[in-house]
């Protein structure tokens, strides 16, 4: 299972610094049309947000991976070692809980409905720049569900 996790993580890594690096690269291309040419690229423009949306949430995927997420930790320490587990399990499924219905199921939601719109510039669905809500609601579900298997094998909580 470790093994897994690893290979996943390295593999969101790839591709949300590779999404950053195509977001700097379309960039310095977006400011060398606008005032070297003088002809700005609009599609260059479109593609960076919707990049920086996608690296944004594989990068929440990441910091998942790493119970990264926001927490409480003053509280979580003035308890014993068997509540601060309960403690940080709990906060694990709120995290799930918030990935199924707001990432997975509106996700769904709003890909199904972006499909029959075209962006402006790029001429592509705005529902296939939208898949990575469900996507990402489904990698932190799975990062959870492997958070909750480790705080339950700790011997005791730190």
């Amino acid at each position: 299972m470790k093994q897994f996790r690893n290979m996943l993580t390295h593999l969101l890594h790839i591709l949300a610094g590779g999404s950053f690096l195509v977001m700097v690269v379309l960039t310095c291309w977006q400011v060398f049309t606008r005032y070297i040419l003088g002809s700005p690229s609009s599609w260059s423009e479109e593609l960076v947000s919707y990049l920086f949306a996608w690296m944004s949430l594989l990068g929440a995927s990441i910091v998942t991976s790493e119970r990264g997420h926001m927490n409480i930790p003053i509280l979580v320490e003035r308890t014993g070692p068997v509540a601060q587990k309960a403690l940080m399990c709990v906060g694990e499924v709120i995290a799930f809980l918030f990935s199924v219905v707001i990432l997975v199921y509106g996700g769904i939601q709003i890909s199904n409905l972006a499909m029959g719109q075209m962006t402006s510039s790029l001429g592509v669905p705005i529902g296939i720049f939208y898949l990575v809500l469900p996507l990402s609601g489904v990698l932190n579900m799975l990062y959870t569900a492997l958070n909750i298997v480790d705080i339950v094998k700790q011997k005791e909580a730190n």
